[in-house]
């Protein structure tokens, strides 16, 4: 198996700044626009993302799942084939002698390269990282050419169905704590799609390419979707007339129970293990409390060509939106499914370890929120400073940076104006500005007295305080706010 090369430092901001570096002549417009992909976010912004990011991690390690990170390029031949059609949306690097590489397209693959790598036969992992795709832009959907993904995995021979649904209630306990409004949960086989393919007349040899017609079914009309496999994709049209009777349908467990008994697919010994799997997989979503949020889905075919098994998108139903505009279609929120074959694929000795994951689209849910919080007018504080030392006089400099130093040396968040002479004015401006709750006054008269005067931002109400409890006194207070 090829190994993954090391650069030296130098070469990897080589390769990193041809992504980066913008065409001769294009850095004005690409500051006027960020129209290329990618965007900046303000401290406003980085507030929201971390709250959106602690609440997926924390809800990863609530499940038992540990930190991996991986590099941000992959060898060029680790990715391609890996994605299907969607190979040629990869990012390569330039080529500079040595060994060619690419911008990872997703976290799945780079997982599976380091479970083959490393041998790891079982692991439940999470990842937060960046990855980038050559695709157009819709930023008004949340879509990037840049953008955040968190994975969540497990891998191991496991009994079937059990990690699937642990998947799944993941997804929606993340989706539920977030506060988007309602979703739904859909649900297929990559089994009984090409059982359903094979049964409808499909030849085997375009069953990917049909398969990533029918994943443009959210995006397109199925007069479309039929019109790209017949025209396009030379399937017959009767075929495809069968295949749009199936496509076409969704329920819950009751759909899989017909499906069981349909003629056609109950033929199909893949189509029928894949109908078995979901049964089971419902009986534990039921246990879980959560099989009303799941919608069997015969439309929804995911198009890499990774997926083996089980296959899921989670889509919101509507979004925050002022009366009369129309709600915003965000398309998937978070997606996953089963591949069982990944890892085998960077194994010389081609060794299987099923594997089953979830990622959440936080680039898609961070614009919802930013939307709803820009609807409701709800304000962010963008630093978490509790205290700010100030004073009224002239030549406290050394006092303030001796007081400061204390409080920080107690791990109380503290600042203070890089001035020597500030007025109180300007400083008690500022922790209104930055919605900082208290102030420590030290001036020539609370020196002589041994005090400091502990100020509330909101109240105003001032205390005087020994200069011996300072610390403890706000840390008190601390902890009662």
């Amino acid at each position: 198996m090829p190994q993954l090369g090391l650069l030296p430092g130098r070469a990897c901001v080589s390769l990193l700044s041809q992504l980066l570096r913008p065409p001769h002549g294009a850095c004005t417009r690409a500051i006027r626009s960020h129209s290329h992909g990618t965007r900046d976010l303000s401290p406003q912004q980085m507030v929201v993302r971390e709250k959106i990011l602690d609440m997926v991690v924390s809800c990863f390690k609530r499940h038992g799942a540990k930190g991996l990170d991986t590099p941000a390029f992959e060898l060029k031949e680790m990715l391609t084939e890996k994605y299907g059609e969607d190979s040629l949306l990869i990012y390569d690097l330039k080529d500079q002698g040595g060994e060619l590489l690419s911008l990872r397209y997703d976290l799945t693959v780079p997982f599976a390269r380091y479970l083959a790598m490393n041998k790891v036969k079982k692991m439940k992992r999470y990842h937060v990282g960046k990855v980038w795709r050559r695709e157009s832009p819709t930023i008004v959907q949340g879509r990037y050419r840049e953008f955040c993904q968190c994975d969540f995995d497990i891998a191991g021979q496991f009994d079937p169905m059990i990690p699937d649904a642990e998947c799944l209630k993941i997804m929606c306990e993340i989706l539920s704590g977030l506060q988007l409004g309602d979703f739904l949960i859909k649900v297929n086989d990559r089994r009984i799609i090409d059982g359903m393919f094979a049964a409808c007349g499909v030849p085997e040899s375009k069953f990917r390419a049909i398969c990533s017609s029918i994943d443009k079914l959210d995006k397109m009309s199925w007069k479309d979707v039929r019109h790209d496999m017949v025209s396009k994709k030379s399937l017959d049209p009767e075929v495809a007339d069968r295949i749009g009777d199936y496509i076409q349908r969704h329920g819950g467990i009751s759909l899989v129970e017909q499906l069981l008994q349909d003629p056609r697919l109950s033929q199909n010994k893949q189509a029928l293990e894949g109908l078995e799997d979901l049964k089971l997989l419902f009986e534990y979503l039921t246990l879980f409390g959560i099989a009303e949020k799941i919608s069997f889905d015969l439309s929804l075919a995911r198009g890499l060509d990774y997926y083996t098994g089980v296959i899921y998108e989670a889509v919101l139903l509507q979004t925050p939106n002022q009366a009369g505009e129309e709600s915003l279609s965000m398309g998937s929120v978070a997606a996953g499914g089963r591949y069982d074959e990944l890892v085998s694929m960077f194994d010389p000795n081609s060794h299987k370890v099923p594997c089953v994951g979830l990622s959440i689209g936080v680039e898609r849910i961070f614009s919802i929120v930013e939307q709803k919080m820009k609807i409701f007018g709800e304000k962010v504080r963008t630093t978490e400073t509790q205290v700010f030392v100030a004073t009224p006089q002239k030549n406290f400099l050394q006092e303030r940076l001796k007081l400061i130093a204390e409080l920080w040396d107690a791990g109380i968040k503290a600042e203070l104006l890089y001035k020597n002479n500030p007025k109180l004015l300007t400083q008690l401006h500022y922790c209104e500005k930055m919605g900082i709750p208290l102030v420590v006054i030290i001036g020539e008269q609370e020196m002589k007295g041994g005090i400091a005067k502990l100020r509330s931002v909101v109240s105003r109400e001032e205390v005087a305080i020994k200069r011996e409890h300072l610390v403890a006194e706000i840390q008190k207070r601390l902890l009662e706010s």
